[in-house]
Formats: structure tokens, sequence, C-alpha cells
């Protein structure tokens, strides 16, 4: 009985060892990724104010074509929605 801890421990080592290896292998290419679904976030409420977007408080950087990096994809739509569709989506991450 002895045993069972230490071989939980090893195959727990060894399996993060992996996955890491493989994680390594192929990079995310975060071009590929669809543009945000901005017709999530339009305002529904005919009382939206400009000033105070309900977006979550959530860190997942947007890159418009601009060069203005947006805290989440949120932000990026109601930026889009108040100054036009010439605010372009350019890719997820900080831009430069």
């Amino acid at each position: 009985m002895a045993a069972f801890p230490q071989v939980t421990i090893f195959f727990l080592v060894s399996s993060i060892g992996i996955l890491t290896a493989f994680a390594a292998m192929k990079p995310h290419d975060f071009s590929r990724w669809p543009p945000p679904p901005c017709k999530l976030y339009y305002p529904t409420d005919p009382l939206y104010q400009l000033d105070e977007p309900e977006c979550p408080n959530v860190t997942a950087y947007v890159c418009a074509l601009d060069g203005h990096t947006y805290q989440n994809e949120c932000f990026f739509c109601v930026a889009r929605w108040e100054f036009g569709p010439h605010i372009k989506f350019d890719k997820y991450g900080k831009c430069g």
C-alpha cells in the first residue's frame, strides 16, 4: 500500500511533462480565429449609457486594425457599435 502514493505522484508528474511537451510542439495561431461575435454585445436597453458599457471585467485582449488594444471582445464590439464600422478586428492579443 505504501507504493500507491508514489505511483500516483509519478503518474501525475509524467502526465504534466508529456502535456507540456505536446503543447510546445503546436503553438496556437490566433490569426486564424474568427472575429468576435459582436451581435452578442450590442446593448438591448433603450436607455443605454454610452459611457458605461456593461462588459465583464475579464482580460482577454483584442487588437483592432487601428492599433488600439481593447480589454476584451465586449469592449471592442461596444466601441465598434458606438464609433462605427471603421473599427476593424485584427487579432486576439495585444497590438504591436
